[in-house]
């Protein structure tokens, strides 16, 4: 599964468009801290759908039950990538 972590990384930092930022699993996302706005979010979770569709799963991140867990799904790179491969699993 680190493979599909660093797949995910690699998604993120596409989405930032920066060659500065370093992605790692405490990476903030959101917040005032945080790497992205609400539309570079949108992007990276239409980017990471499209990644999930190669992998033969649907990544739900738009769901009641996926939002109540948005706080903690996209505070940083790694409970992102953790709630992507948790899908992945449970999916696949």
């Amino acid at each position: 599964m680190v493979d599909i972590k660093n797949d995910i990384f690699q998604i993120i930092l596409n989405g930032i468009e920066s060659s500065i930022i370093k992605i790692s699993d405490d990476t903030q996302l959101i917040g005032n801290d945080g790497v992205l706005d609400s539309m570079k979010l949108v992007e990276i979770c239409l980017m990471l759908e499209d990644f999930a569709e190669e992998k033969k799963f649907e990544f739900d991140w738009t769901s009641d039950q996926a939002m109540s867990k948005s706080r903690g799904m996209f505070r940083t790179a790694g409970s992102l990538a953790a709630e992507f491969i948790n899908q992945m699993e449970s999916k696949g």
